[in-house]
């Protein structure tokens, strides 16, 4: 690895540019190279919270995804897509890292939690250096948002994807004191039908765009009914009282 660049996953928070670290800050100031995903004809929400602190001299580095919820996550063309496109980053990035310098890859969160850095460091962690930055996961932004104590003693605390079967969802709903239940989005429907199953419809709290501009909190069982913003998740906190 003798003078190659290292690669650093920034962390970047749920939102809130104040929630970035001191670490991300000071690294994101220095990094000659800074890169981030977005959407398709959009800047991308790590790049936006980063905004104040990449250096002005830095290069970067935008990588726009073939897709994002135009077609289904399990089919075979979002699969091949996606690999195709990580495949491609990861070379692009590999190349500046050959040349002895760094790149700072923006993640919104935790780059570690749902993130698409996860993916490039698949492909790039074997032959170069890789340094963490962990980030505020949207997770927690938003619990301290709505202020509402998930877990308390021995409590578990279950985090699911939103993208995953109902009946899953719901089994692994009533195993659990307290939840999060992540990509909410488009998959609010079902979330909602697997918690009413499990019997925590009235505990479940709606977080959109969490710390954020135009942020939203409401109890579930009085959201409309329907999808959610892209950005949004669900709390479920823990039903024990406190000491």
């Amino acid at each position: 690895m003798t003078g190659q660049g290292t690669l650093y996953g920034i962390g970047v928070g749920p939102g809130d540019p104040e929630l970035l670290t001191l670490k991300a800050a000071r690294l994101l100031r220095d990094a000659p190279v800074v890169a981030h995903f977005a959407r398709s004809g959009g800047e991308g929400q790590a790049r936006r919270i980063a905004d104040g602190h990449i250096g002005k001299e830095a290069e970067e580095l935008r990588f726009a995804f073939p897709y994002t919820t135009e077609i289904p996550r399990r089919s075979a063309a979002y699969r091949e897509a996606m690999a195709a496109f990580y495949d491609k980053a990861a070379a692009d990035i590999a190349v500046i890292l050959d040349g002895g310098r760094d790149v700072a890859l923006l993640c919104e969160g935790d780059p570690l939690f749902y993130g698409s850095f996860m993916y490039v460091n698949d492909r790039l962690a074997a032959r170069y250096r890789v340094e963490i930055v962990p980030g505020v996961t949207a997770m927690a932004g938003c619990w301290g948002r709505v202020g509402a104590p998930m877990t308390r003693a021995d409590d578990s605390l279950a985090v699911l994807a939103g993208t995953a079967e109902e009946d899953a969802l719901t089994e692994r709903l009533l195993a659990a004191d307290a939840a999060v239940v992540m990509k909410a989005g488009r998959n609010l429907p079902k979330i909602r039908r697997a918690l009413e199953r499990a019997g925590l419809l009235g505990r479940a709290i709606l977080v959109e765009r969490g710390t954020m501009p135009g942020e939203r909190i409401v109890a579930l069982a009085d959201a409309p009914a329907g999808v959610a913003a892209y950005f949004s998740l669900v709390l479920v906190p823990t039903a024990r009282a406190g000491t």
